[in-house]
């Protein structure tokens, strides 16, 4: 496995972590999200065509908090 060595002048001129922190703080007001509206319900009768492998089946049948 290679190792790579960082020069003084290269560690030195890294960000330190209260540095990057206040970067990030002033950059919050910028990463502003659109609020969205909560999505439509589904009725169940819609739903189909979901198919769960017999492993995956067995899996949580036999996990107790779903299982018999």
């Amino acid at each position: 496995m290679p190792k790579f060595s960082v020069t003084r002048e290269q560690h030195e001129s890294e960000p330190s972590l209260a540095e990057l922190r206040g970067d990030s703080a002033r950059m919050v007001p910028h990463w502003v999200v659109p609020a969205e509206g909560a999505p439509a319900p589904v009725s169940p009768s819609l739903i189909h065509g979901v198919v769960v492998p017999p492993a995956s089946a067995r899996l949580i049948d036999a996990t107790p908090e779903y299982g018999r």
